[in-house]
């Protein structure tokens, strides 16, 4: 057994035994019935301060200010519709991603001509050009990353929800491969991955003492290996896409190796969310079993708000003592799902994993990036209230 499953065991044979004791019941410990994936629409004030500072028309002192009243306006939405995982939304941020990486010293982002092939899901195709990362030198970790915005977030809280924060997986940093990472800086990947993994124990401890006990990871790279033109494109990367996930898992164990047992840990799985598009499609089949069995997490939010995302037969691997938050609610659609197709989604899951181990939210964020996905912030409130009302009539959660 390696350290990290020891570190964990306890909890998790704990979590096993209150499953067996009490099926599909509410639970009193993340994850809970009623998710959602994290971030939220970018309100317009915030959006303009936003860019009065990329113009230098305020100063960083002045942007936080307005950061905080509106993460606390956030707060008070997710409490009002009856959330209990409560996020900031990711309003300090403009990438999911790239904010938090970028603050690790020997990281930095970048632009190139390599654009991605956004897909809609009326079919149409639009390339974008984002922001890639790389590895510049050797990784240093020199001020807490997330502290304050921990903070910030829970003291916003007053209905006894608990703050949950939201952090780029580690494999993430790993999307370049080897053309990614500097040789001078790490001619060895080992020496990369246990560098990485180490400023992320260092980051987990901090939140930790700071009294964060609910942490997501969010992850594209093994969603990606769910398609297949990606696993090509890995291959003519000089990667192996069948030996990737087993990679991925040892350094999301090794990050999370300093996670107190006291400590929900999930991962989100994305196919790609901007402006209401994606750019991957294809079931979980080809990471299930080492995403369920090798990842030492409690919960796995996966997408499946359509057929892009593959049937619910994965969830066989699932071990007796995790979860599944099914996003079954799509995050980039205006349209609201009836209770009766979720419930029967509900159902269709449950023949492959107990409904005891199963969960609801949306099937990604709002936002992943400050531009957002293209529905209202009414249509966001009517989507995460139905989250709520079917998890309180599934599973009695309230």
């Amino acid at each position: 057994m390696t350290a990290t499953a020891q570190h964990r065991a306890k909890p998790a044979a704990k979590r096993a035994a209150a499953t067996q004791a009490r099926p599909a019941a509410s639970r009193s410990r993340p994850p809970f019935r009623a998710e959602h994936v994290g971030s939220l629409l970018r309100p317009l004030p915030l959006q303009a301060a936003r860019g009065r500072f990329a113009e230098g028309e305020i100063g960083r002192d002045e942007l936080t200010a307005i950061e905080d009243a509106a993460i606390a306006d956030a707060v008070a939405l997710q409490e009002a519709i009856g959330l209990r995982s409560i996020t900031d939304g990711e309003y300090r941020r403009a990438y999911f991603h790239l904010d938090f990486l970028t603050q690790i010293e020997g990281m930095e982002a970048y632009f190139d001509d390599r654009a991605a092939h956004f897909h809609t899901a009326d079919g149409k195709v639009f390339d974008f050009t984002p922001p890639k990362l790389r590895i510049t030198g050797r990784l240093r970790r020199a001020d807490p990353i997330m502290r304050r915005d921990f903070e910030v977030l829970d003291a916003c809280i007053k209905s006894g929800g608990l703050a949950r924060i939201t952090i780029p997986s580690p494999s993430m940093a790993c999307r370049g491969g080897r053309a990614g990472v500097d040789r001078n800086a790490y001619p060895d990947l080992d020496g990369f991955h246990e560098d990485l993994a180490r400023i992320y124990r260092e980051e987990i401890a901090d939140l930790a003492a700071a009294g964060c006990r609910y942490l997501q990871l969010d992850d594209t790279n093994l969603a990606y290996l769910c398609d297949d033109a990606m696993r090509e494109a890995s291959r003519a990367a000089g990667q192996d896409p069948d030996a990737l996930p087993a990679l991925y898992a040892k350094l999301i164990n090794d990050s999370l190796a300093s996670a107190p047992a006291d400590m929900a840990t999930a991962i989100h799985l994305c196919r790609g969310n901007f402006k209401s598009a994606f750019v991957a499609q294809g079931g979980y089949d080809p990471v299930a079993e080492v995403l369920f069995n090798a990842i030492d997490v409690d919960a796995f939010f996966l997408e499946y708000d359509d057929e892009r995302s593959g049937d619910f037969s994965p969830l066989r691997f699932l071990p007796r003592d995790k979860f599944v938050v099914l996003g079954l609610i799509s995050s980039k659609l205006p349209r609201l799902e009836t209770k009766d197709e979720v419930k029967r989604r509900i159902d269709e899951a449950a023949k492959f994993a107990p409904i005891e181990q199963l969960c609801l939210s949306p099937q990604c964020g709002f936002a992943s990036t400050c531009h957002g996905n293209d529905l209202s912030f009414d249509d966001q409130r009517r989507k995460l209230e139905l989250v709520v009302e079917v998890a309180a009539e599934v599973w009695g959660d309230a």
